[in-house]
């Protein structure tokens, strides 16, 4: 296990305990999260080496790499999929008038084959070969693998995605940096990433699935989000509501606290209708390159 000895927004070094949580998906292990004294931030300390965090990555579980649809819960993401697919590239195309596009963490590829379809001309990065494989044969996108990120030419891309990836990102302002790199100058990058904040997250606590320890390494606030990417000279324009995740985070949820997971699908309802307080379960964060 490694310990973070620095908080990885504000950079100073005093954390306090917040939360234990299990891995409920696959090893059943106990992690802490912990609260950096000086911002706020929160995020999970210590964590599995790079090399030994891949397995906890294996399971079918894991939707984003898998693209099962065995049990009820991941037969329904896979329905809502669709829908969101279709805003997704609905949002991209408003925001920007250019087609090159990088989408880190591609998993199987489902989102890149979408927007190609619209005229972009996307590829992907992916840490996991096996996800990578699926992508190619099933959904016909290329995909490398994530150490390509740091091969890509300055100034290469208009848009670069990242769906629910930046929470998993090991080293987080050396990767952030790089990417001010390769996007062109008003470049748009979208991030959409779980909110600590929101309602669903408060009511069940170290049950909450968003926070996925230990492969979510970051549990994310708006507020936290916006001051890591103003030190990288990124402006926050766009904060967009991806409502159907409080449906999914909450019957997750209810499996882990051995519960009816349709439950879930009130809890959602209700997180949604507080989120003008509390913000929404999952938000994308819509940010532009200043220079």
């Amino acid at each position: 296990m490694n310990s973070i000895k620095s908080c990885p927004v504000c950079e100073k070094n005093d954390f306090s305990p917040f939360l234990e949580v299990t891995d409920h998906m696959i090893t059943k292990e106990k992690f802490n999260i912990v609260e950096c004294d000086s911002c706020g931030f929160h995020f999970t300390n210590p964590i599995p080496a790079a090399e030994k965090i891949g397995q906890y990555y294996k399971s079918e579980d894991y939707i984003s790499h898998s693209s099962s649809n065995k049990g009820l819960i991941n037969y329904l993401y896979n329905i809502v999929r669709g829908i969101t697919l279709k805003q997704k590239v609905k949002w991209i195309k408003n925001a920007t008038d250019g087609r090159e596009l990088l989408d880190i963490g591609s998993g199987t590829g489902h989102f890149l084959k979408a927007v190609n379809k619209k005229g972009f001309k996307g590829i992907g990065l992916e840490p996991d070969a096996d996800a990578r494989d699926y992508a190619h044969k099933n959904n016909e996108v290329r995909s490398s693998s994530q150490e390509e990120l740091y091969n890509i030419e300055k100034d290469s891309f208009d848009v670069v995605t990242m769906w629910h990836v930046l929470e998993h990102v090991y080293d987080l302002r050396k990767d952030v940096q790089r990417i001010n790199d390769i996007l062109r100058t008003g470049g748009k990058l979208f991030i959409a990433v779980p909110n600590m904040n929101a309602h669903d997250a408060r009511f069940y606590k170290e049950y909450w699935a968003a926070y996925d320890v230990p492969r979510h390494l970051y549990h994310f606030k708006q507020n936290d989000i916006s001051r890591l990417l103003l030190d990288f000279d990124f402006d926050l324009k766009k904060v967009i509501p991806m409502k159907y995740d409080a449906y999914y985070v909450s019957m997750l949820s209810e499996k882990y606290k051995k519960r009816i997971a349709l439950l879930g699908v009130i809890r959602g309802f209700i997180s949604n209708r507080k989120a003008k307080k509390y913000g929404y379960s999952s938000q994308v964060y819509v940010f532009e390159k200043r220079n």
